[in-house]
């Protein structure tokens, strides 16, 4: 495909090079000097300087026979101008990312399809959802909804008191055959594997296993830990994340949301009916403590900055809040939040990037996911009439040895998929794959 990229930040960058990775043929616009320069040196694509919604350098970018356009500039209305500009150009799809939360309410005058826009994101939206998903399971790391939420992905950290620790796979099946999972990717340090039957677990290992929703409490109990109730939320950071994680929370839990900036509070106050808003710096433990943090189930850390987010959580930490999220701006930062004590973090860059991945593969491909720090992804592919992957059972069809089946969605029949199984025409399967084998498992469903 042929995609021109308005904006080259940590979002726009890594799609960049996730989709120059994949050989589709990028060109980006930047209007910062000094990121033009990284990402001209850093990318094997055409970049160029200027302004997003400038037209002589859209058309420069190839928009006329562009396939996709892609505007995640940090400013929403070089975004929708150069959507627009470049669907009447003849680009076949266009994505924007805005900010404010206004373009997308429905009332709104300006729409984006009346705009000709195919689709805009809402990265905060977006990050929002997913650290309630995380406050709602508590034992998990990570947590990715496939079918509706019938199948997860979940990620878990194993300590040295898990029951199953050096014991194969394979024998953990067998004796847990009273329902379904399938361990699909351990995290070993820095190395993401692909397991078979053979593996063992070890201590510290960070492990994805797909499941249907009602088992999750079951696997739970296999590798000792439970969900707890979190009915007591402390957030850090009252911008549109906070906001929005307070607003779906403050009706069945008691939540108190700490904003430094005193306009801010005065709106968040105004806008939540049941939050308790706080004024002060929350990099303040005494400021934390006079308001009972040490009573909270949770402690949640969502500003714009992840060294304030990093630190107050690693305070939550020493005062023992059970469970610790923080939000996570810099790719750089996820492969080291695991090993410092923080349970679980999310990411906006990775979060928003599996959203866009999403749409540009439409068709076969349901839903895509990445996890911040593991290099692989979660794919949920439809199986065509005459695909190659219906035409036998799995045991014989040499599927991609970087690749595991984790689950098939069958109506609405969940199936932890075994050698036996034979995919049909119409099933949604999930895949958990390592980047150089995505081309290869796309192939099989097509």
């Amino acid at each position: 495909m042929d995609i021109v990229i308005i904006g080259a930040g940590d979002i726009g960058f890594s799609l960049a090079k996730r989709l120059a990775y994949e050989k589709h043929n990028i060109s980006i616009i930047e209007s910062n000097t000094e990121r033009f320069k990284f990402v001209e040196q850093a990318l094997d694509a055409q970049v160029l300087f200027g302004h997003g919604a400038d037209f002589k350098l859209l058309k420069q970018a190839g928009i006329k026979d562009a396939d996709l356009l892609i505007a995640v500039s940090d400013q929403d209305e070089v975004n929708l101008i150069a959507a627009m500009a470049a669907k009447q150009a003849g680009c076949k799809k266009t994505l924007a990312r805005v900010s404010n939360p206004q373009y997308l309410n429905e009332k709104a005058y300006l729409k984006p399809g009346t705009l000709g826009i195919d689709l805009v994101i809402h990265p905060e939206s977006i990050v929002a959802k997913g650290a309630v998903r995380l406050l709602k399971q508590s034992a998990a790391s990570d947590i990715i909804e496939f079918a509706e939420g019938k199948m997860v992905l979940l990620g878990v950290h194993l300590d040295a008191s898990c029951p199953v620790l050096r014991t194969k796979l394979k024998d953990i099946v067998v004796q847990y055959s009273h329902f379904p999972f399938r361990i699909t990717a351990i995290q070993r340090k820095d190395f993401t594997k692909i397991p078979c039957g053979d593996d063992l677990l070890m201590p510290n290992d960070h492990i994805f296993v797909v499941l249907a929703r009602k088992h999750i409490s079951d696997f739970l109990k296999i590798i000792g830990k439970e969900n707890t109730s979190l009915e007591r939320i402390m957030i850090l950071g009252g911008g549109q994340i906070g906001y929005l994680i307070a607003e779906e929370l403050e009706d069945e839990h008691q939540v108190k949301i700490v904003e430094s900036n005193m306009e801010k509070s005065y709106t968040l106050a105004e806008k939540l009916d049941r939050s308790m808003v706080i004024r002060g710096d929350g990099r303040d433990i005494n400021l934390l403590a006079l308001e009972g943090i040490i009573d909270m189930d949770a402690f949640i850390a969502v500003t714009g900055d992840d060294e304030t987010n990093i630190i107050t959580c690693l305070m939550a930490k020493h005062l023992r809040v059970p469970r610790i999220i923080s939000l996570i701006n810099k790719p750089d930062y996820a492969p080291i939040i695991p090993t410092i004590g923080i349970d679980a973090f999310i990411s906006k860059q990775s979060l928003v990037v599996s959203g866009i991945l999403k749409f540009i593969r439409q068709g076969e491909v349901v839903s895509i996911a990445s996890i911040p720090g593991v290099e692989a992804e979660i794919i949920e592919l439809i199986a065509q009439p005459e695909s190659k992957i219906t035409k036998n059972p799995l045991f014989k069809i040499d599927f991609p040895q970087n690749a595991l089946l984790g689950g098939v969605i069958r109506n609405d029949e969940i199936i932890i998929p075994t050698g036996q199984t034979q995919i049909q025409a119409g099933d949604k399967v999930v895949v958990f794959v390592l980047p150089g084998a995505i081309k290869k498992v796309e192939k099989f469903f097509s």
